[in-house]
């Protein structure tokens, strides 16, 4: 029977991308959202990297979670080089507290409006955070790097995937569709890691043929 590693999320959505994303790796663990634990607990994300953010989150559900469970959280963002790598960890709400996707983006374009291609370089990151059933802390970091568009291009994705160009490609996250997106992504690469590190503790489980879809 499979194992239980419950996803320090209250987004719902988010919770089943991972469970398909697991599910597809054929791995003998199984994704529980923090709503089998009454909920997830709120988390004040104080840190100033991506990493410690993840691991804030991580270990509010660790608290609530069985002994022998696996806790797995994740923060992303974008960072662009003429911003000092801004937005950043603050990247879900660059332009304010509750800001949409649409407002975030509208600021990063005002921010970059005249600055030359070559001056718009930028990357995607995510990072995992995963506390064992030992309490052991791992991270896995993934990133895509890329260029920032001068107008939104594409009806896909979310967030910034409009206006992001990755390196070598001619259309945005949002134009590119799921399958070619994601093996580029920053979160892609980053679950590459993970799974690499979950088979080490399952060698009978053979690795995919093919990079899990996400949604």
């Amino acid at each position: 029977m499979n194992q239980p590693i419950f996803l320090a999320t209250g987004n719902a959505h988010k919770a089943r991308e991972f469970a398909a994303m697991f599910a597809a790796a054929a791995l003998p663990w199984t994704i529980e959202s923090a709503a089998a634990l009454g909920g997830m607990p709120p988390v004040e994300e104080t840190a100033n990297t991506f990493a410690g953010n993840a691991m804030l989150k991580a270990r509010a559900l660790r608290a609530k979670a069985p002994p022998e469970a696996l806790v797995l959280a994740d923060d992303s963002g974008l960072e662009v080089d003429a911003l000092g790598r801004a937005p950043g960890v603050f990247s879900a709400r660059y332009a304010g507290p509750g800001a949409t996707d649409a407002e975030n983006t509208a600021k990063l374009l005002q921010e970059l409006d005249g600055f030359p291609p070559r001056q718009r370089r930028a990357r995607f990151v995510c990072v995992l955070a995963l506390i064992d059933a030992a309490g052991g802390e791992h991270t896995f970091l993934g990133s895509c790097r890329g260029r920032i568009g001068t107008a939104l291009a594409g009806a896909g994705g979310f967030g910034y995937d409009p206006v992001f160009y990755p390196d070598g490609q001619t259309q945005t996250y949002a134009e590119l569709g799921d399958e070619v997106k994601n093996r580029l992504s920053h979160r892609g690469k980053a679950l590459e890691k993970l799974f690499a590190y979950l088979r080490a503790r399952a060698p009978q489980v053979a690795a995919p043929e093919t990079t899990p879809t996400l949604k």
